[in-house]
């Protein structure tokens, strides 16, 4: 896969542009990532923040995660798509949720999070790392 990759919302308000490949790719099975895909599990790539650079106004949202940690997100207020998610005390790190890349091949888990509240219907492929919750 060759770098930048385009991105944006379904609408087309935010946009944005990943200039390096992503740290990893998690899928992660906890409850709040459920209501957010509203499937088994959420899609989030681990990004370097220096590393990409968004386009457009996004509205914020937070809540307080299990572990006492906030975790933010950024999403459009046209649309409501959300592009990604961080945690006000690591703001190098960038948790974008890569389904909104127009290019998103690079959509394959090497890790599946949470899997201690994973739907029991879903089999997790061979071959990836697995944590009962938060590694």
């Amino acid at each position: 896969m060759s770098y930048p990759l385009k991105g944006s919302c379904q609408c087309g308000c935010v946009t944005y542009v990943l200039h390096e490949a992503p740290i990893m790719v998690l899928a992660c099975h906890c409850k709040e990532c459920q209501k957010l895909s509203t499937s088994a599990f959420s899609i989030t790539a681990l990004v370097n923040a220096g590393s990409i650079e968004f386009h457009g106004e996004m509205a914020e949202w937070s809540r307080v995660a299990d572990s006492g940690r906030v975790n933010a997100a950024k999403f459009c207020p046209v649309c409501g798509n959300r592009i990604y998610h961080f945690c006000p005390e690591e703001p190098h790190i960038i948790k974008l949720k890569p389904s909104t890349l127009e290019d998103a091949t690079l959509i394959n888990p090497s890790a599946h999070v949470w899997v201690c509240q994973k739907q029991s219907w879903y089999q997790i492929p061979e071959g990836v790392q697995v944590y009962e919750k938060q590694p």
